[in-house]
């Protein structure tokens, strides 16, 4: 069993920078996959970005639309993964959920947290 705990949401202008946390429990952080995705009002719920685990390569990925202005790593001495978001866009504004699962570069995720609000006004 994975434990995830996300912090460092909350209310931000356009153009503000956030970095959200994401911190694991349970089994080796480490050779986990991990994942942001977000949810916004009356939306499905969409993939952000990831990072496969280190001894892989710690290959990331983005989605286009935050391509250039988010940044995905992890510290895996602290259980940690962080998103650092630049450039915030009021489009930006959703629930943020970290994700993870033992595979590499999974289609789906087996562990999820709690979700942190982000509020982008403009």
């Amino acid at each position: 069993q994975v434990q995830l705990v996300e912090s460092g949401g909350g209310l931000v202008q356009a153009g503000d920078s956030l970095r959200l946390s994401c911190a694991g429990s349970g089994r080796p952080f480490s050779t986990y996959t991990m994942a942001w995705f977000r949810q916004a009002p009356g939306k499905e719920r969409d993939f952000v970005a990831s990072i496969n685990p280190s001894w892989t390569g710690g290959t990331t990925r983005y989605a286009d639309s935050v391509k250039g202005r988010f940044t995905i790593s992890r510290d895996n001495a602290k259980n940690t993964v962080h998103l650092q978001m630049n450039s915030l866009k009021p489009e930006d504004t959703a629930v943020y959920y970290c994700a993870a699962d033992s595979r590499t570069s999974p289609k789906e995720y087996g562990y999820w947290g709690q979700g942190t609000q982000v509020t982008v006004s403009s």
